[in-house]
């Protein structure tokens, strides 16, 4: 796969061919506008073991930061200071038991997160969702629906039940790129009950 979408423009690539993190993992097609992912993510600590999975065809806006599980202190004992980070310090590292680790970040696939957002340690983002610029995500975040703010809210549910359904069932990400070519005419289609009956009837003829 090419690290350039867009040819002769440096400042957005894709992001799979370019991650060399094992603990972090992104699909197909997946972009950021920015020249480097993995300055995006942040307070990612080997020790922790975390993981930041991003599904296929998500865009990513510039200023977008996810903030791994390493940011978070201790909080169950007198102080939050992490002296075992610092030198000069005897202090042995806490056990992760004694850390308020949330576990693996996920992303779901076609998200789309809008400029300066932050995505909190161990939140879960379903695919087809929105999250609007400048938003704090700090709680899982439904399929095709649309957060904003700080900290994000449920701003709209982006289709009705049956084509949330349809679409999901679909997983139009997972097909090959011809029948994603044959299906570009329909998923662009900006009337949804125009494109729930061409969804219907493509699904039924198997996309063959």
């Amino acid at each position: 796969m090419t690290v350039h979408p867009i040819a002769g423009y440096d400042r957005e690539i894709y992001v799979k061919p370019t991650v060399t993190n094992p603990n972090i993992v992104v699909g197909d097609f997946t972009y950021i506008a920015d020249s480097d992912f993995e300055s995006h993510v942040t307070h990612h600590y080997e020790w922790n073991g975390d993981r930041l999975i991003i599904g296929k065809f998500c865009q990513i806006a510039s200023g977008v930061e996810f903030v791994m599980n390493g940011a978070n202190h201790q909080m169950n004992a007198a102080t939050t200071f992490p002296f075992y980070t610092l030198e000069g310090w005897d202090m042995d590292p806490p056990a992760l038991s004694d850390l308020p680790l949330k576990g693996d970040t996920v992303i779901g696939n076609d998200v789309w997160i809008g400029q300066n957002a932050v995505i909190l340690p161990g939140v879960r983002i379903g695919d087809g969702a929105i999250v609007g610029a400048n938003s704090i995500v700090g709680s899982d975040v439904e399929p095709y629906t649309i957060v904003i703010g700080n900290p994000s809210r449920l701003l709209r549910r982006r289709f009705d039940q049956e084509m949330t359904d349809l679409l999901l069932r679909l997983r139009w990400w997972d097909r090959s790129i011809d029948e994603i070519n044959r299906l570009i005419p329909i998923l662009t289609c900006g009337d949804p009950d125009r494109a729930k009956e061409q969804l219907k009837r493509a699904a039924g003829d198997g996309l063959h």
